[in-house]
């Protein structure tokens, strides 16, 4: 039996990675995909969003159409051996029917504990990592609201390279970057050329040699180029440097996960301006959800990266679900009760 090729996707929280597989999923030229989805959060919001890409169903045979399985509350890299790989084991069972199977990290997973996975007997015959992608937020990066200001943080190191200036978040994203074979960086167009370029040569610098970084717009990059790398990462792994190498557990302690449900709201601009206002009063790193509009039979679908919050309609409300809005806020010390006494104002349907 042939090994079956895995794609990991990595990056940070509102990288773009679930546009990235949407796209795929949508133009899977040919190949039989299956999905697994990992997120940080009560409910699956990532997972539902590819569930409902109408294409989706045609990226499998007409039999056996390519499965989207969800791995909800909690971080993938924690519960590999509980809940990843009775998944794998699941789909290894079909792999004839698939051509490879992709997956989606959270944007807290450390990837090399994933790839590590695959070294387990029960996967090792069966399938194999083709490649680690790596999404980065281009316009996230350049404004230095990640991993600080760029001029600064070089001229710190260069100072006193002894100084430890990494934080939680920098290190999973130094550790995403270490364990990439290819680098999308995404909201390219939402900077300007200056910052691209100090982008991109801040990136090579973090990079291990012949790493490329490739721009990407609305993840719209052809399968070919994400698929196919043939790199059986699990068996370099070791090759791939993580700040988590000799730590005997990885936890995510410092972060919380938040889910909120909400009755429709008349003025969707409002529960946007609550919202911004709410990363100036909270540690808040992403957050991302659907929202009823009392006057709008359409779905919106909502997804922010600290105050950047972005809107679109998906698809009409379905007869047999309810219509409320249900939120993820991830971040630090998020606090319930006044985090809904400060929304509590909010104008409902």
């Amino acid at each position: 039996m042939h090994k079956i090729p895995v794609t990991v996707i990595t990056g940070f929280l509102g990288s773009g990675k679930t546009t990235l597989i949407r796209h795929l999923l949508q133009n899977p030229e040919g190949r039989r995909i299956a999905v697994i989805v990992n997120e940080f959060g009560e409910i699956g919001i990532d997972g539902e969003l590819l569930q409902d890409c109408q294409i989706c169903e045609e990226a499998g045979s007409p039999t056996a159409p390519a499965p989207i399985l969800e791995l909800a509350n909690g971080c993938l890299c924690c519960t590999v051996q509980e809940e990843f790989l009775p998944t794998m084991e699941t789909l290894l069972q079909r792999r004839e029917d698939l051509d490879c199977i992709v997956i989606e990290t959270s944007g807290l997973a450390l990837p090399k504990p994933l790839v590590q996975a695959f070294r387990w007997p029960t996967l090792r015959t069966g399938a194999t990592v083709d490649g680690v992608i790596t999404v980065v937020d281009c316009q996230g990066l350049a404004s230095g609201h990640w991993v600080g200001d760029l001029a600064a943080l070089e001229a710190q190191r260069q100072a006193d390279e002894s100084l430890d200036h990494d934080t939680p978040i920098e290190e999973l994203f130094e550790d995403q970057l270490a364990c990439a074979d290819l680098v999308l960086l995404t909201k390219v167009d939402q900077v300007s050329d200056s910052e691209r370029a100090q982008v991109e040569r801040w990136l090579r610098q973090e990079l291990p040699a012949g790493i490329q970084v490739i721009p990407c717009q609305q993840g719209q990059i052809a399968a070919e180029v994400l698929l196919g790398f043939g790199a059986g990462v699990e068996d370099q792994i070791d090759q791939r440097p993580s700040h988590h190498d000799h730590e005997a557990d990885h936890d995510h302690e410092a972060f919380d996960s938040l889910h909120l449900t909400l009755p429709p709201v008349s003025e969707p601009d409002a529960l946007i301006a609550q919202l911004r206002q709410l990363t100036k009063t909270e540690c808040l790193y992403r957050v991302k959800g659907f929202v009823a509009v009392t006057a709008k039979p359409m779905r919106m679908v909502l997804q922010g990266v600290g105050s950047r919050l972005e809107t679109y309609y998906d698809r009409p409300w379905r007869t047999d679900e309810l219509r409320q809005t249900r939120l993820v806020l991830i971040g630090q010390h998020l606090d319930r009760e006044r985090i809904q006494a400060q929304l509590q104002p909010l104008p409902m349907g």
